[in-house]
């Protein structure tokens, strides 16, 4: 009951956030007791599931452009399929710093407002497919979806519509998870009972967290986030440093 209902929150805030969930997720598993690259294994079973869902809601609302994230996604792809490799060459203690500093970013980046441009840039396929591996790569080493990155890099650079870029930003993670699962899976890192609850229980929140996401505010959600990653870093800092 315990990891359905965590499941239900984690892919609430999935879909209502446009993210993969692994930055709400894996402090919430270490709160609980999970060893951090077990935590990374679980986090990235449940972003195939919330992934591919939200991305289906988000195609029916016509705010996906699959033709676009298809050379950041196949990216990804290829970027993941090493992620399981870099963990296992890391101490659970530098993930977890590692984690800490994405958390901090992640942080950070709520305070900066994301500049929309009228003008939609013509984007080379090459330069989308280099953004996708380097995310793939980093993000999935540590269990996290890699949007919160994509996003602005998707607006603030590319000029890509604001709703458009979050979209994209959930259906990168599809590539980036599929295959993070195959490479964590193939060196151990997988609690596949876990995993498959927290995932299938997160579709329920993705629903959910989607259709909010067209009724709330948008100041309200911006202050739960940055309340969100606070509690993370002071319990992440506490749990590292103390």
């Amino acid at each position: 009951m315990e990891l359905i209902l965590l499941g239900i929150g984690v892919g609430t805030l999935s879909g209502f956030f446009g993210i993969g969930g692994g930055t709400i997720l894996i402090p919430l598993l270490l709160l609980i007791g999970y060893d951090i690259k077990i935590a990374i294994g679980i986090s990235v079973v449940q972003m195939v599931f919330s992934s591919v869902f939200g991305s289906y809601l988000n195609n029916k609302k016509g705010t996906l452009d699959i033709s676009m994230v298809l050379f950041i996604g196949l990216g990804g792809f290829l970027g993941a399929l090493s992620s399981g490799i870099i963990t296992s060459n890391f101490s659970d203690k530098t993930l977890e710093i590692v984690f800490l500093l994405f958390a901090i970013f992640a942080l950070i980046r709520l305070f900066f407002k994301t500049k929309e441009h009228q003008d939609e840039k013509v984007v080379n396929k090459i330069v989308l497919f280099v953004i996708g591996l380097a995310l793939g790569c980093i993000s999935m080493a540590i269990g996290v979806g890699g949007s919160i990155v994509l996003v602005p890099i998707l607006v603030g650079f590319l000029h890509i519509p604001l709703k458009k870029a979050t979209s994209a930003g959930l259906f990168f993670v599809i590539f980036s998870s599929i295959s993070g699962f195959i490479s964590h899976s193939l060196k151990g890192h997988i609690d596949f009972q876990t995993g498959i609850i927290i995932g299938l229980a997160s579709l329920v929140g993705v629903y959910v967290g989607i259709h909010l996401k067209e009724k709330v505010n948008s100041a309200l959600q911006k202050k739960l986030l940055v309340v969100f990653y606070l509690l993370v870093v002071i319990y992440l800092m506490q749990r590292i440093f103390l």
